[in-house]
């Protein structure tokens, strides 16, 4: 993951005798999407010092900022006590890697032991019920799919109830990829949860969704408006792979408190992992 302060931070290393360009900094800040009030502080905190200001200066700073912001790291969702399937809900726009994330997520679950079954739910557009059940097959992961336009609601009950009666310890639903007028999306979401609860009334148990982080406030625009259709309890973050955006991560936190739960770094189902504190501060810098 390419640290967004490289450039800024090569220039300062190799002028030691220049002055800091406030405004510059200023903008590298605020173009790594980490928000003006955040952006404010920091640089607050940094004049503040009353001296010279180095490259490591910035860098220190800004991840004590962002270590302060983020929340402790939160354990991987595991298996019911009961025996019942853990139910994870994936919300998102099209284009932000959403159907992918899902299959990553299965082969995560996977990998760590977990029997999993994955419901192809985002039924109005075609392309994600084939690229699903694509990923699904090479990676070994069973996929329960309707009909063209079927009603989303009727494929995540299906595959809730397969999972029920096979034993599965997670099913992960993979649906809501647009994101239309605000009524029909809660509609739509509101359905989805209402008939997961028939046969469970846990049930969903963990409601994501998934940001590419490339994107900037428009990922922030677009959490805030499924949180208020359907609360969510975390995010998966993809393409930090060297955008240079990972402060989204950070703003979405401060704003919305939807905390990262996984992020995704390349393309590949293993470039794909659980969100860690203080491996991303580490990185995004």
């Amino acid at each position: 993951m390419a640290g967004f302060f490289k450039s800024l931070f090569n220039k300062i290393s190799n002028q030691p005798d220049a002055e800091i360009d406030w405004d510059e900094l200023e903008a590298t800040l605020i173009a790594s999407d980490l928000g003006i009030g955040l952006t404010t502080e920091i640089i607050g905190e940094l004049q503040g010092l009353g001296r010279q200001i180095t490259a490591d200066d910035v860098v220190e700073t800004t991840r004590g900022f962002l270590a302060k912001r983020l929340p402790e790291d939160i354990p991987p969702p595991k298996p019911r006590p009961d025996g019942k399937p853990f139910v994870i809900l994936v919300v998102g726009v099209n284009g932000t890697g959403k159907t992918t994330s899902c299959a990553k997520l299965g082969a995560w679950l996977k990998v760590n032991g977990h029997s999993v079954i994955l419901a192809a739910a985002d039924t109005f557009r075609a392309a994600a019920v084939e690229q699903l059940q694509r990923w699904c097959d090479r990676l070994g992961l069973p996929v329960v799919t309707g009909a063209p336009n079927a009603d989303p609601s009727s494929v995540c009950y299906h595959a809730h109830e397969q999972a029920i009666s096979q034993g599965k310890k997670f099913l992960i639903c993979d649906t809501a990829g647009r994101l239309h007028t605000r009524h029909n999306l809660m509609e739509e979401l509101g359905k989805i949860r209402r008939t997961l609860a028939k046969q469970d009334d846990t049930a969903p148990h963990l409601t994501l969704i998934v940001v590419d982080a490339t994107t900037g406030t428009n990922a922030l625009q677009q959490t805030k408006e499924f949180h208020k259709a359907s609360p969510l309890d975390g995010l998966i973050v993809t393409k930090l792979d060297g955008s240079g955006k990972g402060g989204i991560v950070v703003t979405i936190q401060d704003q919305l408190g939807v905390p990262p739960r996984f992020i995704g770094t390349g393309e590949e189902p293993e470039e794909f992992r659980i969100f860690r504190k203080g491996n991303f501060v580490r990185e995004v810098l």
